[in-house]
């Protein structure tokens, strides 16, 4: 293969158009709001990449060291007067919970904690507001 039959595969491969990520941009407008309106409570609010694509030996490494299907995709980690923490899972308006999210949510609220369920960044900036305010 030439240097240009090369170069031109390369293109070809680059202009490949990337999947719909609703629920990515969704969670990246909501972080960005967030970090804007509340400075001080910026350091822990953090996504849990439990979603991410990776290899199975990958996937086993991160089991041994802790990480848990179904956890929130984003933790709020301060207490207010009535939560001990605030998790939130993502969700685009047709998005539905797996299992294993459904059973974490029962052991996130059994431990002290929020969970919510966010479709949009209206229902996110709600949620934050409400659960601030009882700081």
């Amino acid at each position: 293969m030439t240097f240009e039959e090369m170069l031109a595969l390369s293109k070809k491969r680059q202009c490949r158009k990337n999947p719909d990520n609703a629920e990515h941009r969704l969670q990246s407008a909501c972080i960005r709001w967030f970090r804007l309106r509340y400075p001080k409570l910026a350091p822990v609010l953090f996504a849990v990449p439990n979603a991410a694509r990776r290899s199975a030996r990958n996937g086993a490494y991160m089991k041994e060291e802790g990480m848990l299907t179904g956890v929130s995709d984003l933790i709020l980690l301060k207490g207010n007067r009535f939560y001990g923490a605030l998790a939130i899972e993502m969700k685009t308006r047709t998005g539905t919970q797996r299992p294993s999210q459904k059973e974490w949510q029962r052991e996130c609220e059994a431990a002290g904690n929020k969970y919510v369920i966010c479709r949009s960044f209206e229902d996110f900036k709600r949620e934050i507001e409400n659960y601030v305010k009882d700081m």
